[in-house]
């Protein structure tokens, strides 16, 4: 089982960001980090949850580093007794918000591994994507958590925007891996509905041989890449968690949840959750969505799906696949070659 809990404030909306955050709603901070503890409650009956039966929980935002540890006292006090005694605890940050008494705060309360946004060291790149720090706070930011004791780090990092070259990247490369972290997750830029990116297209740089050029360069570097833009000499539990489809608890407002074959979508409106957190919209999922999500995220990943799961109309596609060394098989599991044309072969599958 594994537990995503959503944190929606932020200091600044970054130009790409849709995620479901606020930068002027923090007067509501209090109020909602009280509200996640009856959602959480009601979601410990709902997923009948069990003491020892969580291994991963993942902060994530927004900006969960905006939030000061003694607000996430009481939802810990309450996750305590589920949590594994090797749980993996991530909280994502921000150089700019992430203080070293933040993190020592975070990790009193268990935090064991810590998600920086940092997206480049390049001043010119990180003002081009609205984030509010420099190259020398993201660098300060995570030798502090080093210090601190920190084992298991991650950093983001962006690609594909029209800044970036082969000299460019390399050298974000370079000084992410000269920080000694164990993580990395590397996203190619998007640009999504209501984003101030979306109306600017030139942002981007879709040049494919630069992506792939880059992809192969974290490998190189010593960073295995286990599912589309996640590499890691250590991998995530949580990120794994969801490719293997295992069920999953979303509390706050825009989160999601799983519990086999139904999903739960909280309400996105700040407002409206803390009014009322236990409103949440359900979706059956049948069989057929099922196979089709397993297959998609086995192809997007080393996770790979079953053969049990395919029609004899499936498998045929799947052989003509093998043939054509777009697959590979170990057993009964099929695995992607490149995770870059994961949806075109998942739609030749299905």
């Amino acid at each position: 089982m594994l537990l995503y809990l959503h944190i929606p404030f932020c200091d600044s909306k970054c130009h790409y960001c849709a995620f479901n955050s606020y930068v002027d709603k923090f007067e509501l901070k209090e109020q909602y980090m009280k509200t996640i503890l009856t959602q959480l409650s009601n979601e410990i009956k709902r997923f009948n949850l069990l003491e020892n039966s969580i291994e991963s929980f993942f902060i994530g935002g927004g900006t969960p580093s905006t939030i000061t540890p003694k607000l996430y006292e009481p939802f810990f006090s309450l996750i305590k007794p589920y949590l594994k005694k090797n749980a993996e605890i991530t909280t994502e940050a921000n150089p700019n918000s992430a203080t070293a008494i933040w993190l020592q705060g975070m990790q009193k309360l268990g935090v064991n591994r810590i998600s920086f946004g940092v997206q480049s060291f390049d001043e010119d790149k990180l003002k081009m994507l609205g984030r509010n720090h420099g190259k020398k706070m993201a660098i300060e930011a995570i030798n502090n958590a080093k210090k601190i004791g920190f084992k298991n780090i991650s950093l983001d990092l962006i690609y594909g925007t029209s800044q970036d070259t082969k000299k460019l990247l390399f050298k974000d490369l370079t000084i992410a891996i000269s920080l000694r972290i164990d993580h990395i997750s590397a996203y190619s830029l998007t640009l999504e509905d209501n984003t101030p990116f979306i109306n600017t297209p030139k942002v981007q740089n879709d040049d494919e041989d630069l992506a792939y050029w880059f992809i192969n360069e974290i490998e190189k570097k010593g960073f295995p890449q286990y599912e589309i833009s996640n590499f890691g000499k250590k991998k995530s539990k949580h990120n794994l968690g969801y490719w293997q489809y295992k069920n999953y608890i979303g509390i706050g407002s825009g989160a999601v949840g799983f519990l086999e074959n139904r999903r739960f979508y909280t309400d996105n409106n700040i407002e409206s959750y803390i009014k009322n957190p236990l409103l949440i919209d359900e979706e059956m999922l049948n069989n057929e969505a099922i196979k089709s999500e397993q297959i998609l995220l086995g192809l997007r990943s080393i996770v790979g799906f079953s053969k049990d799961i395919l029609t004899s109309c499936e498998y045929k596609n799947v052989e003509t696949l093998l043939k054509e060394k777009k697959l590979t098989q170990l057993n009964d599991r099929f695995f992607n070659t490149n995770y870059f044309l994961s949806d075109e072969i998942a739609l030749f599958i299905t």
